[in-house]
């Protein structure tokens, strides 16, 4: 009993630990100040939209797929990587990272599994895995589903076309909120190599729709505000602004080449810059940086975003 209560103690703060890409909104903060004394806080529209606007690309669904499904009979197991850059000299990264240092792009691991369907409709393909990125608790949900509007005609110089829906989720993340949507467009065509190997390049654009929401941020984590004396602490409790989606628009090349059942996939992709807004009704004033209110218009002024991805595993 007392063996394993020590290695419960030893183990309890390894689990808990932050990492170093983790996110805290509480940096994102306007804290009020009275006295000497914090009185209350506010979160800062601007930079949560921003935040939650580059985080969006970096968890988005990847392609990693041409537009020919896999068949009603086939089914894929695959392993991803992928490495999207961010501002890095953006304040509201620095504000919002544990390790206050952003990188120049952060790192992303994802296990995915993809079926061939006959069902509800003929070259239907249907998807789900999970993302992480790499030294952090982050991990994010994937389904997708993809209809082929036309494919099979390979003899012919006539490319494949396919329509694909996905959404991610952000899952283990105790103060955000993140729902990214997506809608593609793919073009690909297949050709034989030495009647062994088979090379399909695609191209392809997608529209992002970024769900941001927060959840109740302790801006004195250190304070116990149900302690005796310290109930006005709650006064310090952040929940940021529901906002407008976000929308993102992204352009994608990339090429499949399969050997037997091995398959290796790299793409490319460009995600272009921020426009989207967040307008309130009867609200003329825009967000400026760490704002100490929520009655403004936020404009996300994300920077523009690569992500250069490798996915292998096997087709059968």
């Amino acid at each position: 009993m007392r063996l394993g209560l020590a290695a419960a103690l030893v183990i309890a703060p390894a689990v808990a630990a932050a990492e170093p890409n983790d996110i805290d909104l509480s940096g994102l903060a306007t804290r009020q100040m009275q006295g000497g004394m914090q009185v209350g806080a506010v979160g800062s529209p601007l930079e949560f939209r921003e935040l939650a606007s580059q985080l969006g690309v970096v968890l988005a669904p990847h392609l990693l797929t041409p537009a020919d499904t896999l068949g009603f009979s086939g089914f894929q197991f695959s392993v991803d990587y992928a490495t999207t850059t961010i501002d890095s000299n953006a304040d509201y990264w620095k504000k919002s990272l544990v390790s206050g240092a952003p990188p120049a792009g952060l790192n992303t691991v994802g296990f995915f599994a993809r079926k061939g369907m006959w069902f509800p409709l003929p070259s239907f393909e249907v998807g789900a895995g999970a993302i992480h990125v790499q030294d952090s608790h982050l991990w994010a949900g994937n389904l997708y589903a993809k209809f082929a509007l036309h494919e099979g005609y390979h003899d012919l110089p006539i490319p494949s076309l396919a329509v694909r829906g996905a959404v991610s989720r952000v899952m283990t993340q105790e103060q955000l909120d993140l729902t990214i949507a997506s809608i593609d467009v793919t073009i690909s065509k297949h050709f034989g190599v030495g009647g062994t190997w088979r090379f399909d390049p695609f191209i392809g654009g997608n529209v992002l729709m970024i769900v941001p929401r927060s959840e109740v941020i302790d801006t004195t984590p250190n304070i116990d505000s149900t302690s005796p004396g310290n109930q006005a602490d709650s006064f310090n409790n952040v929940v940021f602004k529901d906002q407008s989606n976000i929308i993102r628009n992204r352009f994608v090349i990339g090429a499949k080449l399969q050997y037997y059942v091995f398959q290796l996939t790299l793409e490319a992709i460009f995600a272009t810059a921020g426009t989207s807004a967040d307008s309130q009704t009867g609200v003329t004033a825009a967000c400026m940086p760490m704002s100490a209110t929520n009655a403004c218009n936020a404009t996300d002024a994300a920077a523009s975003q690569r992500t250069l991805a490798l996915s292998a595993g096997f087709d059968f």
